[in-house]
């Protein structure tokens, strides 16, 4: 319980804030945008957990102290400014004055440049989850797609992640004929293969340790952030609304990321690792799906909470089949 303690005083601060911006209304919104970032990004907390779990306690604190900043007041509030400021070409003291006294117009702009945030997103985001699906594993999940010829000859090839990214890229641009898009989605390639690179050029645990593992998690956690912050409109137009609910979210994903690091929980539940990669390449795929149409926030929490509980599970019967066998 201690680690989500510093959860819970944020959620009594936030919800004290929000009635004071919004009265009950305004608690009962935030309250529904924590949830929304929690399911959202619960699949984040589990890849998170495995990536901190190589960091030493200096930079596990970092995440939770300095991270927790940049992910609230950056991805949450900075950054959808940031964006409406460079497509309007105004200031950004200009786009926060329309975000608070024209908050139908700032998230005009901002809605109209959604697709190009999914597709850097999804791009993002499908190769983590390629990354970790052609690795060599010990443990495999779900036998048929993980352990047939195909996957282990794919397996064996240099750079499959990156192959098959790029022809997803191809496709995506000739279906959608924008040049942005196609911008927007090898930039989110670009980035995660910088960070990969960076990772192969330094000694793993020296990375992991330092700022190159740190700015990982950021821009992972971003990739995540990115239809929780845009749905969030749909609930409310008050950016500080927005900010305070989804901010609540994102810390309890934290407090989860650092009780799972400390308990061991990747270790105990097998196939946990799994199910949150799965949910990273149905996110992924929703995210550039949504591209061409909408597709509900809500559906892409629900299947990503459906296949870690299942992964949850098949772990929990796993480990009770293996106890019962070395008590006969």
């Amino acid at each position: 319980m201690r680690y989500f303690i510093p959860s819970f005083i944020i959620l009594i601060i936030g919800l004290i804030v929000a009635y004071y911006l919004g009265n009950v209304a305004g608690v009962y919104i935030a309250g529904l945008l924590a949830l929304l970032e929690v399911s959202l990004s619960f699949d984040n907390a589990v890849v998170n957990a495995k990536i901190l779990q190589t960091m030493d306690k200096k930079w596990q604190a970092r995440f939770m102290t300095w991270g927790m900043v940049i992910a609230v007041f950056g991805m949450r509030f900075l950054f959808p400014i940031l964006i409406v400021a460079v497509v309007g070409g105004i200031s950004m003291g200009e786009t926060l004055n329309l975000a608070m006294n024209n908050p139908e117009k700032y998230h005009e702009i901002l809605a109209s440049n959604e697709k190009l945030i999914y597709a850097f997103g999804g791009s993002f985001l499908l190769m983590v989850f390629l990354d970790f699906f052609f690795e060599e594993k010990e443990i495999k999940w779900v036998k048929f797609i993980e352990d047939n010829i195909i996957t282990n000859n794919l397996s064996k090839v240099s750079n499959t992640g990156l192959i098959l990214t790029t022809i997803t890229g191809i496709i995506l641009t000739y279906y959608t004929k924008s040049y942005e898009i196609a911008i927007a989605f090898y930039t989110g390639m670009l980035i995660h293969s910088i960070l990969a690179s960076v990772d192969d050029f330094f000694d793993e645990n020296v990375v992991r340790n330092g700022l190159v593992g740190f700015i990982y998690l950021e821009v992972l956690d971003a990739s995540f952030s990115f239809d929780g912050v845009i749905g969030a409109f749909a609930l409310s137009n008050n950016i500080f609304l927005i900010m305070i609910g989804l901010g609540i979210g994102a810390m309890f994903v934290r407090s989860l990321t650092l009780f799972m690091v400390e308990k061991g929980t990747l270790s105990e539940y097998r196939y946990l690792e799994h199910g949150a990669h799965y949910a990273i390449v149905v996110l992924a795929v929703i995210m550039l799906l949504k591209i061409f149409f909408h597709i509900s926030e809500e559906l892409t929490g629900t299947i990503g909470i459906v296949l870690i509980a299942i992964a949850f599970i098949h772990s929990y019967l796993a480990n009770k089949k293996e106890e019962n066998e070395r008590v006969l």
